[in-house]
């Protein structure tokens, strides 16, 4: 079987229910719904750990938390330990990245042209840039002068000083990107529209002569939940279902809207770049995948952004389609993020990643009852969590046990580790296995 192309969506911060293929939600996500519709959406994704680097580093590597070498934001993937970038590259892939890879988050250094590092992690081409929040902070302490691509584009334009201003107007934005905007930029500057159009470029690019792999990061739905005018005149009068759990809060609508808003955004740019492929060709022969680094609370439990292990913060969406994938199903078979480096160097029939921890979903995506996974883990920081069947245990320090039915209760509003004693015993085994006390 030739090689086939693998086209890799990554959002950031997108939560698993918040697609158009939720009946609950009055979300539009149409290219989504097609590209479900042509392949198998897995309904128990779970990240490796909800804090972009940890996340990233785990896709990277195929390692799970712990074993990727980052523990948090403060953290760098570290360059020699062995990654799919590299593994796709010696296979004979074009291999290129766009947008946020947050691989070496902390040193605050993509470059202006965001080729930093980049052919150390095993990218042929590509352009890596600051995320919302790097981005405002690193122009601000570099005297307004951009020290990555987005920025340096924003300036140029004469746009970046206006773009980092909205994030001083709203209160309390100096300390937390958890506000609402409309940003003073056009669609061309909005970042996920820019992150696109360099997808596209790179699309363009690439040989028909050598197979290509292309990571695709979208800035959003992160937050700030900042949209253009335009967006926001579309979802300012769309009823959302109130938070799980939560008291009131002011700001509540607008933030949801705004997220919506993103999404769909960010629907239309993929189904721009799939409509690519599709010029070139290729279609019959790429693998197109769809999911997020981790969720996004939502205000659930009175929660934003993510960090913590509940569904809104823990669960991701995973969609996947292309040569050889089952069409139109959905797969109750647990899966993680880390489980798509796997993945992805098992169909270019390249060697496994060395060390690598993670499970190829290759069996599911050609036959969904398949289960390559009895139970999936995620972990941050003092807290360690486990899924098997309907059950997702939390331990977390001193705090009691945590033990709840996801599929009948995904609000996780009732622990029922005291009345499964059996039940916790077993998760627990899991969770002292993967997560051994050093």
């Amino acid at each position: 079987m030739k090689q086939p192309n693998i086209l890799f969506f990554f959002p950031d911060q997108h939560r698993w229910d918040w697609l158009g293929t939720n009946p609950d939600l009055p979300l539009k996500t149409p290219n989504l719904d097609a590209l479900a519709a042509r392949g198998v959406t897995f309904e128990r994704c779970y990240t490796p750990s909800p804090v972009c680097s940890p996340a990233r580093a785990c896709l990277a590597t195929g390692r799970r938390y712990g074993r990727s070498g980052v523990l948090s934001n403060w953290d760098n993937t570290p360059v020699d330990l062995p990654n799919q970038f590299r593994t796709l590259r010696d296979a004979g892939y074009q291999v290129s990245g766009v947008g946020k890879f947050d691989l070496h988050k902390p040193d605050h250094n993509w470059g202006v042209d965001g080729k930093v590092l980049l052919p150390e992690y095993g990218f042929t081409s590509g352009c890596d840039n600051e995320g919302k929040g790097d981005g405002k902070s690193d122009y601000l302490r570099n005297a307004r002068q951009a020290k990555g691509p987005y920025l340096k584009f924003l300036q140029d334009h004469g746009w970046a000083d206006a773009y980092v201003d909205m994030y001083e107007d709203p209160p309390g934005a100096k300390n937390s990107l958890n506000f609402a905007a409309v940003t003073p930029l056009n669609e061309e500057g909005y970042c996920d529209n820019w992150v696109a159009a360099n997808a596209a470029s790179e699309l363009k690019a690439f040989s028909s002569e050598q197979p290509w792999y292309l990571w695709v990061n979208f800035v959003g739905p992160h937050d700030p939940y900042d949209v253009t005018q335009d967006m926001r005149d579309a979802w300012k009068d769309v009823d959302f279902p109130a938070p799980w759990n939560a008291e009131p809060e002011e700001g509540v609508l607008e933030r949801r809207q705004n997220y919506a808003a993103m999404i769909e955004n960010i629907d239309a740019r993929i189904g721009e770049l799939i409509r690519i492929v599709e010029e070139r060709g290729e279609l019959g022969n790429t693998i197109i995948v769809f999911s997020s680094d981790h969720g996004e609370m939502l205000g659930d439990h009175n929660r934003w952004q993510k960090a913590v292990w509940q569904e809104g913060s823990s669960h991701v969406p995973l969609i996947a389609a292309g040569p050889g994938v089952a069409q139109g199903t959905t797969t109750s078979a647990l899966a993680s993020i880390h489980d798509l480096a796997a993945t992805f160097v098992d169909l270019a029939g390249a060697l496994a990643i060395e060390g690598a921890d993670a499970v190829s979903l290759r069996p599911v995506l050609e036959d969904p009852s398949q289960e390559p996974r009895s139970t999936v883990t995620s972990a941050l920081s003092d807290w360690r969590m486990v899924v098997k069947d309907r059950y997702k245990l939390v331990t977390q320090g001193d705090e009691p046990i945590r033990l709840f039915d996801v599929l009948k209760d995904p609000a996780e509003s009732m622990n029922l580790a005291a009345d499964c004693p059996e039940v916790v015993a077993e998760l627990q085994q899991v969770l002292e296995e993967e997560y051994p006390v050093v």
